[in-house]
């Protein structure tokens, strides 16, 4: 997760509208991106992710609201927008046909870098995204990681600083998503804005600065994923004693949850937080008890999903209804 110095938005949405027939997608959105860091939206199939999306890409019109990205408004100027913005889906683009280097040189055409220009753009995102060995192989041939790369790769070609990732990961092994993560990460590194929309909620935990939920076409949760977790109940403190009687006086001064004297252990609930540990370490000192080991369990990002959707969530892809 990045860090920023200055607080200027990339993306600034006020009271955005959709609707497709009687159906409302998205119910008087408000949110706010801040530049170079990572806004991840997560909400179950059909919420109306990918909608937000191409909404803010210019691919589909609003309904209603206001809506800045880039420091440009949406309507007014559109043009300015996607000259931005890069966008990657949840199925890679590319041309499976061409080679990796022709697929980055279309795009470099389109940009209007100049032969020149270019040729210096691809060679360079060939060496950045490890896709050297692969430059003159078809893409068809390429593996679905490295399928992604190239997808990704192409979306750089214009040098964007907001980048939309729909569902970047979907249908990656294990091994190919965290080495998207890190790519992701280094993009960051280098003052490029992310949003992010994901089902898989590790991914959103180990990426994004700011997490915003969205169901039912309204966000129900916003925040830091350490405050959205720290919203949720359930979370508690296992402390585990030497012997049995620091364990019963333990449990005299503590609010405990559970104990099991078999284990010498205590569940006294809590956030997590440092002012928490230090109250329950406090409180122990005053009796002169120490626990001999002491875990922190706290909620989790499918916890927070559950509590602000009312279901889990779900791995599949996310294809907006209409």
């Amino acid at each position: 997760m990045s860090t920023t110095l200055l607080a200027r938005p990339a993306v600034s949405v006020a009271g955005l509208r959709k609707t497709f027939g009687t159906r409302t997608v998205l119910d008087g959105i408000d949110l706010t991106v801040t530049e170079g860091t990572v806004f991840a939206l997560l909400g179950p199939n059909g919420a109306g992710k990918t909608t937000m999306v191409r909404i803010l890409a210019t691919l589909l019109a609003a309904d209603g609201g206001s809506v800045r990205v880039a420091g440009h408004d949406l309507v007014r100027e559109a043009d300015a927008v996607r000259a931005a913005i890069g966008l990657t889906g949840q199925f890679a683009a590319v041309d499976k046909l061409l080679t990796v280097r022709e697929n980055l040189r279309l795009m470099a055409d389109l940009n209007r870098l100049g032969r020149a220009g270019g040729r210096r753009r691809v060679d360079h995102l060939i060496q950045r995204f490890d896709l050297a060995e692969s430059a003159a192989k078809p893409v068809s041939l390429l593996s679905g990681g490295q399928q992604r790369r190239v997808d990704l790769a192409m979306t750089l070609v214009g040098s964007p600083r907001l980048i939309f990732l729909d569902e970047p990961t979907t249908g990656l092994d294990p091994r190919s998503r965290v080495e998207m993560w890190r790519i992701v990460r280094e993009l960051v590194a280098d003052g490029v804005t992310v949003f992010l929309t994901t089902q898989y909620l590790e991914e959103a935990d180990q990426l994004a600065d700011r997490i915003a939920v969205l169901d039912h076409g309204r966000i129900v949760a916003e925040g830091t994923p350490d405050e959205l977790k720290r919203r949720i109940p359930g979370g508690h403190l296992v402390l585990r004693f030497a012997e049995p009687g620091a364990l019963r006086t333990a449990a005299s001064v503590l609010n405990v949850t559970h104990s099991d004297e078999s284990a010498l252990t205590l569940q006294v609930p809590s956030d997590g937080g440092v002012a928490d540990l230090r109250a329950v370490l406090a409180t122990l000192d005053g009796v002169h008890v120490t626990p001999d080991h002491l875990t922190v369990h706290t909620p989790d990002l499918d916890d927070v999903f559950f509590a602000f959707t009312g279901g889990p969530a779900s791995t599949g892809t996310d294809e907006e209804t209409r």
